[in-house]
């Protein structure tokens, strides 16, 4: 359905809810609260449905005026939060129901449909999304699907049967007013920035190993290892036995990410399974160079030797090499780090991402009748 042609469109704007699971930090979370905001008012009316607790990013989304209906302040969503769902659902059915992580795309495709809303637009943007929505299966539930990468649609229509016409790639955007490079970048040692969740797909180990091999070569280097998640504790294990002890720093996630990419030297990204994540994309925006395994969408936003560098993932020796690479040439991080600027401003504008979806969605509520 890429390019579709536009039929007119009611003169009201269409409801549009956003069903999420939290406002935990997030990459996902943060970019559905960007594009609520940034919707043409005239033509869509956008709310945010939330199935659990997790307030990180709410001071966001009242500081930008996005509407926010709490189904559940319970800590996992549960009976109650479905119930109140289906309740809503019925009694005040959306046109449009846009569905972001894993557990909404399962239960709002479920209730949803037998809620009889008009429309549902799916999303798959993790790299292990498709087996957590059991996209096998639970496709036909959505009348079309988003992904965020070419790579994640090829794998949903020659592994899972989706056919071609109900998927649509809409890359990532950044804001690249609000994520751009210092005046001058902050003093201090080396820093090799890493930001995500603390969970076994985003394979710290890998990088806590690599930058053991870098540290000798690097002594006042620092890793700065950001986020929540339950590998905190093997985590921190890892680091004394590989005797990282000073050099190693777990913070918590935060709202604002800035100070942290104009502090650090480049971002560090080491996942076994990726979509498109956001974080490269604003550290590029900020203009950090980037070194990331080669999974998902990566390969179509990093570009080796122009704005960072790709290894394969769980390879230790190549991470730590290309880490050190870059640690031992300020004037490669640079270029690196200027190039990363311009290829975001250039091909991931939060602009352009706003507008792949009005034209999907004006698309699928033309088409509904």
């Amino acid at each position: 359905m890429d390019g579709p042609t536009n039929k007119s469109l009611p003169s009201r704007p269409a409801r549009l809810v956003f069903l999420l699971q939290d406002l935990k930090f997030g990459g996902t979370q943060r970019q559905a609260l960007e594009l609520a905001r940034r919707l043409d008012p005239h033509r869509f009316h956008p709310e945010t449905w939330l199935l659990a607790a997790g307030d990180d990013l709410t001071p966001v989304a009242q500081r930008w005026g996005v509407p926010l209906v709490w189904l559940s302040r319970k800590d996992r969503v549960g009976p109650a939060s479905l119930a109140n769902l289906w309740r809503r659902l019925t009694t005040d059915p959306p046109d449009l129901l846009l569905l972001f992580t894993v557990v909404p795309n399962l239960w709002g495709r479920l209730l949803g449909r037998l809620a009889g809303v008009p429309v549902i637009v799916g999303n798959c943007r993790g790299g292990l999304a498709p087996d957590r929505q059991h996209e096998r299966w639970l496709w036909p539930l959505a009348h079309h699907i988003l992904c965020n990468n070419q790579a994640l649609k090829a794998r949903l229509i020659e592994d899972y049967g989706v056919p071609r016409h109900r998927l649509t790639v809409i890359h990532n955007g950044v804001d690249t007013e609000f994520f751009k490079p210092p005046a001058n970048r902050a003093p201090g040692p080396p820093r090799v920035l890493a930001i995500g969740r603390l969970v076994p797909e985003k394979d710290h180990d890998t990088l806590i190993q690599a930058f053991a091999l870098v540290a000798p070569d690097h002594p006042q280097a620092e890793l700065w290892l950001v986020g929540e998640g339950p590998g905190r504790d093997n985590l921190q294990q890892l680091v004394n036995r590989c005797r990282l002890d000073g050099k190693v720093h777990f913070l918590p996630g935060q709202a604002d990410l800035r100070p942290l990419f104009h502090q650090a030297s480049l971002l560090a990204l080491s996942s076994v399974a990726e979509a498109l994540p956001n974080v490269v994309l604003e550290a590029m925006a900020a203009g950090l160079p980037v070194v990331a395994t080669e999974v998902g969408g990566v390969p179509e936003v990093v570009a080796p030797g122009e704005t960072g560098w790709l290894v394969p993932p769980r390879d230790v020796p190549g991470l730590a090499a290309a880490i050190s690479q870059l640690l031992a040439d300020p004037q490669t991080r640079q270029a690196f780090g200027q190039a990363a600027r311009r290829r975001v401003a250039r091909e991931f504008s939060m602009a352009a991402m706003v507008r792949g979806y009005e034209r999907v969605l004006e698309h699928l509520l033309a088409g509904r009748g």
